[in-house]
C-alpha cells in the first residue's frame, strides 16, 4: 500500500475521558501507548497473549483491562478508538479491514498507511499542550522541535495558563452580552504580565484577576450579587477590606486641640 507523506491531517483534540479505548499489543511501545491513554481517563482495554510487568500491575489495579489473548474480528465493535502496536503482519492487516468496516479510528504505530490518525509529538504543561506533526515524514524532527520548546515552556506555563482557565468560567457566568462584551477582558488579561507575576512569586487567585480587570461595574458588591454567597473568597476579602477601614462604633473622636482628662 503506498502512502503520501505529504498529505494534510486535520489537527484535533480528543476528550477520551471514559471512552472505550482499545490497544493491541502490550510490548514495550504498547505500554508507553497504553500508559498515556490510561492518563486520559480512557476505558483502556488491552488485547494481548503476553504483557510487561508494568501493564499487569496497572491491570491489577483495575487501571485497564487486560484481555490475555490475540486479536479476533469483532474485537473493535464497542471500540471509540483503537491503537494497534504489534509486530505482527497479519494481525495488523486484519485489524485495518476492520476498522475500515466500522468506521473506527485507528492509529497503526509506525505504519501510517494503515493510519487514520496519528499521534503527534507532545510538550505537556498543565492544561497547556502543544502538539508538533510532520504527518510522519519525519518522527525524529518532531521529536526535536518539542525538545527545542520544553526549553521556552517551563513549567510555570501550566500554572499560567491553568489561572486563566479558572478565570475564564466567572467572566462567562458574571459578564452578559457575549463574545462582543467578554473578549476585551481575556485580551487584556493575555497580554498582562500575569505570567512574570506568577514566576516572581505573587499568588494570584481568579477571582482576584477578575476584580483587577473586569470593568467597574461587575466588580463585588457585598451582598448584591444575584447569587451573593458571603462566605466566598471575594466577598470575605470585600468585608475585611471595609471592616478594617471603618472607625470602631461608639468611639468619640477628641476634638481639636482637646487634650485628654480635661
Amino acid at each position: 500500500m503506498t502512502h503520501s507523506y505529504n498529505r494534510s491531517y486535520y489537527p484535533a483534540f480528543l476528550d477520551l475521558e471514559d471512552r472505550r479505548v482499545l490497544v493491541i499489543g502490550a510490548g514495550n511501545v504498547g505500554q508507553r501507548k497504553i500508559e498515556n491513554l490510561a492518563e486520559q481517563g480512557a476505558d483502556v482495554h488491552v488485547i494481548a497473549p503476553q504483557t510487561t510487568p508494568l501493564v499487569k500491575d496497572l491491570a491489577a489495579e483495575n487501571k485497564i483491562t487486560y484481555h490475555a489473548r490475540a486479536y479476533q474480528k469483532g474485537d473493535l465493535k464497542k471500540a471509540f478508538l483503537v491503537v494497534c502496536a504489534t509486530d505482527n503482519a497479519e494481525v495488523n492487516r486484519a485489524v485495518y479491514e476492520e476498522a475500515e468496516e466500522l468506521g473506527t479510528l485507528l492509529n497503526m504505530v509506525d505504519y501510517p498507511p494503515y493510519c487514520n490518525f496519528i499521534v503527534p509529538s507532545t510538550l505537556k504543561r498543565g492544561p497547556l499542550q502543544i502538539a508538533i506533526s510532520t504527518g510522519g515524514a519525519s518522527p525524529v524532527v518532531a521529536r526535536t522541535i518539542r525538545r527545542q520548546l520544553e526549553e521556552t515552556y517551563d513549567d510555570m506555563w501550566g500554572d499560567y495558563v491553568a489561572l486563566l482557565g479558572e478565570v475564564r468560567p466567572l467572566v462567562l457566568s458574571r459578564i452578559p452580552g457575549g463574545e462582543e462584551a467578554r473578549k476585551p477582558l481575556f485580551e487584556a488579561m493575555a497580554h498582562a504580565n500575569l505570567f512574570d507575576r506568577l514566576e516572581a512569586g505573587e499568588l494570584l487567585s481568579a477571582e482576584q484577576l477578575f476584580d483587577e480587570f473586569a470593568p467597574a461595574e461587575f466588580a463585588c458588591k457585598l451582598g448584591e450579587c444575584a447569587s451573593c454567597d458571603t462566605s466566598c473568597r471575594r466577598a470575605v476579602n470585600k468585608a475585611t477590606s471595609v471592616a478594617a477601614s471603618s472607625p470602631e462604633p461608639n468611639t468619640p473622636t477628641p476634638a481639636p486641640n482637646q487634650k485628654n482628662g480635661s
